[in-house]
């Protein structure tokens, strides 16, 4: 008996040590936002493979199971890993690598920033993107009479912030082969009273331009890309619905993913070229690793700010009604194909005629499958009569929250009050109209930061808390349905909702931890993710 004593002592020791199910990680001591339908809240989540095996009270998970590794998050808010629903991360990482316009205050503040960067190039072609006449005391789109004078031989290329306007010299013009008698299908070669071209180009017209400019090797776009990924997990966004890419594009992401450099979740849709239907026609769904790719981009207009978005009625500011860049018979010609692929089709409509023709073909040629989740990306003028299109046609508002907020200093110039204040940047009516949103960014024409995204919804206010009263306040989102805009709606929104989106059993244990306590008031607060996990597997932490 007094040998057995000892023996007992050491198994009941043992027991209380290992009691429970082993799990790979526990996330104790936590405010964790579940983001499920019923916006549940708990305190500690455990994970097992990568995966969430069960999330609960403190007291529960700890009792039920133990860990090798237990995660104290000291009471912070933990939220599904973020998407950004609209993004054009290609374009982005290709952007870092030639002039940065986007801080120019000016056309003469632009024209002194491309002298210098030519006098230190080598490349035969200068090449820049960013720039936005918004932002200048002139505010007129520039012509390139200085921009000829300070390069008689070199051709310069400057790409609008949004990428539907670019600036050219006339070096540029002449190598491009393009003169006043050019036409362009769904593009424009703008031309001055006098009948002169001012070096304007305007959607597909830029694609005269695209074969004389530097192309960056696949090197270095992976490069950047890796720096962008990042980037993004500092800010706690985990997944990036990349709105359009070129079959170039997706070999390198398929290259990244093969060899893991790919950690950020890419939802990706393709331009309908023939190399990517033929891609869709051979792999139909597609997945490898965090890669996925199961539908196309549409751009059926331009933008707003370049006056390209197509409008029922003429622009207020000019006598324009800007123009569709694919006509309604091609347009009905991809969503067919499209729908023979199982294909989700995402289609950029800006202009309320565009959302207009695009919702009631999807309304007509999708009424057999309801359940086809088809968006529309951006969805920014909608006439007051059709909003309740996107409830019978079953499409999703995809929208950016931070273009409501940036555009607010000229949209009313540019349509005129009346339109802008019945169906302009008008995300509670489209919520009401559909019971979801999905939020993006658009970046890089507006920054990725998921917190300015926050702001500019639900204070409808940009990070300087302009305009003071809110923009269209009337058109404010909830904390809650933002929140879910950013997760649960988002991953639905891109058929990832069986494993992201929420912090729920059986998903990915793809989470973060956040900096600062999640609100929103009515001043802006930065905010940051302390700790990003993808599967389970740290990928950020800000102490490191």
């Amino acid at each position: 008996m007094k040998v057995l004593i000892p023996g007992l002592i050491l198994l009941i020791t043992l027991s209380g040590c290992y009691k429970g199910k082993r799990v790979d990680i526990i996330v104790h001591n936590a405010d964790i936002h579940v983001l499920n339908d019923a916006m549940d809240k708990a305190s500690a989540m455990a994970i097992a493979d990568g995966e969430i095996i069960e999330v609960g009270p403190e007291r529960a998970i700890l009792n039920k199971y133990h860990a090798p590794q237990l995660l104290n998050a000291e009471q912070k808010d933990v939220l599904p890993g973020l998407h950004d629903a609209h993004t054009h991360i290609m374009a982005l990482a290709k952007q870092r690598l030639i002039l940065d316009l986007t801080a120019t205050k000016s056309y003469e503040a632009m024209l002194r920033k491309v002298k210098k960067h030519a006098s230190n190039s080598t490349s035969s072609v200068v090449y820049g993107r960013g720039w936005d006449q918004s932002l200048w005391p002139e505010s007129a789109m520039p012509d390139n009479r200085k921009l000829n004078q300070l390069f008689p031989n070199t051709p310069v290329a400057l790409e609008r912030v949004d990428g539907h306007t670019m600036l050219v010299n006339q070096a540029m013009l002449s190598l491009a082969q393009i003169d006043t008698a050019t036409h362009v299908e769904g593009g424009e070669v703008i031309t001055d009273q006098q009948g002169a071209l001012t070096g304007i180009l305007m959607d597909h017209a830029i694609d005269l331009i695209q074969p004389h400019l530097p192309q960056p090797s696949p090197t270095e776009i992976k490069e950047q890309l890796m720096i962008l990924q990042r980037e993004l997990f500092a800010l706690g966004i985990t997944n990036i619905h990349e709105a359009g890419l070129s079959h170039r594009d997706l070999n390198i992401l398929q290259e990244m993913a093969q060899s893991d450099q790919l950690q950020l979740n890419v939802y990706g849709m393709l331009f309908p070229s023939e190399d990517n239907i033929a891609f869709a026609e051979e792999q139909g769904y597609y997945e490898n690793g965090p890669l996925s790719i199961r539908s196309f981009k549409i751009v059926a207009d331009g933008s707003l700010g370049s006056h390209g978005a197509c409008m029922i009625d003429p622009y207020t500011d000019t006598s324009t009604h800007g123009f569709l860049l694919k006509s309604p018979t091609e347009i009905k010609r991809i969503f067919g194909i499209g729908k023979s692929l199982d294909y989700q089709v995402n289609s950029h409509c800006i202009g309320d005629s565009t959302n207009r023709l695009v919702l009631k073909i999807i309304d007509s040629l999708m009424s057999d499958q309801p359940d086809h989740r088809w968006r529309i990306e951006h969805a920014q003028i909608v006439h007051p009569d059709d909003f309740e299109l996107f409830n019978s046609s079953n499409v999703i508002p995809s929208v950016q929250p931070t273009h409501a907020t940036t555009d607010q200093r000229w949209a009313e110039n540019r349509i005129g009050k009346n339109r802008l204040e019945n169906g302009g940047y008008a995300y509670r009516s489209l919520h009401k109209q559909t019971g979801m949103l999905l939020f993006g960014t658009d970046f890089p024409v507006e920054s990725f930061n998921p917190f300015a995204t926050i702001h500019s919804a639900v204070q409808r206010k940009n990070t300087e808390d302009q305009p003071s009263d809110g923009f269209l306040p009337a058109e404010s989102v909830s904390l809650s349905t933002t929140l879910k805009a950013m997760t649960l709606w988002a991953a639905f929104g891109s058929f990832q909702g069986h494993k992201s989106g929420s912090l729920q059993k059986g998903k990915d244990a793809t989470f973060i931890i956040l900096d600062q306590p999640l609100n929103s008031s009515s001043t802006y607060v930065p905010n940051y993710a302390a700790q990003t996990y993808i599967k389970g597997e740290r990928v950020y932490n800000m102490d490191l």
